[in-house]
């Protein structure tokens, strides 16, 4: 009997208090109803499922027609950034220059996502995710400026806004007419953004709501004309006298009395993008400008979260495979000790797993925008891991390309240095890495909790030696193109091991689990390589299944990534389950509560003063 069933046949033992309700998440999740969506990739592997619906085959949303249309867009799009938009001299003069900004406008880029009635392109995202690849390639600034107004400023807009809303907001917002932005970020409320304390109060009239308080880190916040604000309402319960607070979600015009913005911000990159505070001084809001119900605020500004956060694996995908080209063309040009640098086995090593990463982060982005395309709702989890993944793998990019073109990568006129500032935030905001692994690691948990309790129903039903992870497994094998079968058994076994380790600590610490962020890190980046390396795997697998004239390489880069991914997994768990680890893990937070007690170094100079 394997590992994994021992555990399960064990999971009487879990406390029934970690069953009773969900683990309590960071306050960004915490306010959200579960519900039973293990059938998603992520939720499974925490109970060793391989739920492979959204993966296999390969997802294309796009027909013959969208296809022909997003490439008559390419071209248009791809000559404004080469001759008319100058990404140089934008990051010097801290501003997009307004004679490039108005072409950008004219040629419908303010408006991808916006519907067609309301003068918007109507793209579906996979469209959308093509185009951002170029200004991955190009300037990240820019696209931030433009994935803040229509990404996430106006999407709360085309999801939950009313008709008549959409028709008075949208036609200026689609042409770039007016400028959207969206505020949630406060002084005390960054990634716990169930912490916001800007409130909204029904006036008397009941025919406005006063709005006051204080927005942070606002992109386009120095000059955007329509915002998405989200504000505590207090309201009466139903048939009670007493009263509760939610979070609301609201339409907010520059032009309302008491909305003043800021100084713009002073920022290590993006320094192209307008980033200010935004204020609300009494502010007197419609009714009617309220987006959703009071109330369903937080979900509505999850939901264009979770919905734009594709963007921002598109802008590093098309950001790696310009660093790709960088880096080759410049190790195959410099000469040193008498030969080209790609002559080096060091430099080898880089360009491949530069390639490599470009590789797994362009195949997770396009199954994400492609699952959302075909109507698929529960990819939040997914979404998570792949900004993580892609966001991480820019940076890393970036800097080994700097790394291999040596001075000359350091210096302004190569660009990869503005690049470099760039792309450094993208691991910060619509979800700080850090708070996603811990949200990821959570909501995994509590589903394979809850799992393990559903499975002791049908225990009996399996033989002693049966797997209940075999039949899953199976799928993975048999859904890969015959090749990549050897890498699919090698991920099969990595989702047991895995599994069999989110039960042992399921049982170890019981409802104390969500505190041990140790752990949870390391296991959500477990759950990442997992995804990833399937995700290639069925990329390879439709490469090959096409008969591509990429197959071969495509091939070689999903083995050999899959290979590189089972051994991080095997560490990352080593550290989840290594007695020794846990020791470390313990000195850790003494270290930090030592010099934390002081904030400042706690060992003495070398030479004593």
């Amino acid at each position: 009997m394997n590992k994994f069933y021992r555990s399960v046949c064990q999971c009487r033992h879990l406390p029934r208090q970690l069953l009773a309700k969900p683990l309590r998440l960071l306050s960004t999740t915490q306010n959200l109803r579960y519900k039973d969506q293990s059938d998603t990739f992520t939720r499974g592997i925490f109970s060793g499922k391989l739920k492979l619906n959204q993966l296999f085959p390969y997802p294309d949303a796009l027909n013959d027609e969208s296809k022909e249309t997003l490439k008559i867009m390419l071209d248009p799009f791809e000559k404004y950034f080469s001759e008319v938009h100058d990404a140089k001299q934008n990051d010097i003069a801290e501003t997009t220059l307004e004679k490039a900004f108005s072409v950008f406008k004219e040629i419908g880029g303010m408006g991808f996502l916006a519907p067609e009635q309301y003068g918007g392109l109507g793209l579906k995202n996979t469209q959308y995710a093509r185009i951002l690849e170029i200004f991955g390639k190009y300037d990240l600034s820019f696209s931030v400026t433009v994935g803040g107004h229509q990404s996430i400023g106006y999407k709360g807009l085309v999801l939950f806004g009313t008709d008549e809303q959409k028709q008075k907001y949208l036609p200026d917002l689609a042409t770039g007419k007016k400028i959207a932005a969206f505020c949630l970020t406060e002084p005390m409320a960054g990634s716990d953004a169930a912490s916001l304390r800007t409130k909204a109060v029904l006036d008397d009239d009941g025919k406005h709501y006063i709005l006051n308080g204080n927005k942070i880190w606002i992109t386009n916040g120095g000059f955007a004309d329509i915002m998405t604000v989200f504000a505590r309402v207090v309201r009466r319960k139903e048939d009670s006298d007493e009263t509760t607070e939610g979070i609301t979600a609201f339409i907010v015009e520059r032009d309302f009395p008491g909305v003043t913005s800021g100084p713009a911000e002073k920022k290590m990159g993006l320094k192209s993008s307008n980033t200010a505070s935004i204020y609300f001084d009494n502010v007197k809001v419609p009714v009617e400008n309220m987006i959703g119900k009071v109330g369903e605020g937080f979900k509505v500004a999850m939901n264009i979260l979770n919905n734009g956060r594709f963007g921002l694996i598109a802008v590093s995908s098309g950001l790696i495979r310009m660093l790709v080209s960088k880096t080759s063309e410049h190790a195959n040009n410099r000469i040193q000790f008498n030969q080209k640098l790609i002559e080096f086995q060091v430099v080898q090593e880089k360009l491949a797993k530069m390639a490599m990463a470009h590789y797994a982060v362009e195949s997770i982005a396009y199954i994400l925008c492609n699952n959302m395309d075909r109507g698929i709702t529960n990819f939040q989890l997914e979404a998570s891991m792949s900004k993580i993944f892609a966001t991480e793998a820019a940076w890393h990019c970036c800097d080994e390309c700097i790394q291999v073109l040596g001075g000359n990568g350091y210096m302004r006129d190569n660009e990869i240095e503005r690049h470099l500032r760039d792309i450094r935030v993208y691991r910060i905001f619509e979800g700080a890495n850090d708070t996603l692994r811990v949200h990821i690691a959570s909501d995994g948990i509590y589903s394979a909790a809850k799992n393990m309790r559903e499975n002791q129903k049908l225990l009996n039903e399996f033989g002693s030696q049966k797997s209940v992870t075999e039949p899953h497994g199976k799928k993975l094998i048999e859904a890969v193109a015959p090749s990549l079968r050897d890498s699919a058994i090698k991920v099969t076994g990595c989702v047991e091991e895995f599994a069999s380790a989110v039960r042992i600590l399921l049982l170890k610490h019981g409802k104390n689990i969500g505190n041990q962020q140790f752990l949870l890190t390391r296991l959500a980046d477990t759950a990442i390589d997992l995804y990833v390396m399937t995700a290639v795997l069925a990329r390879a697998t439709s490469a090959i299944n096409q008969g591509l004239s990429t197959s071969n390489h495509e091939q070689l880069l999903a083995t050999t990534y899959v290979t590189e991914g089972c051994s991080r997994v095997e560490r990352n768990l080593l550290k989840v389950k290594n007695p020794e680890n846990l020791t470390t893990y313990a000195a850790f937070t003494q270290i930090a509560s030592e010099v934390s007690q002081d904030d400042t170094v706690v060992t003495a100079r070398p030479l004593g003063f």
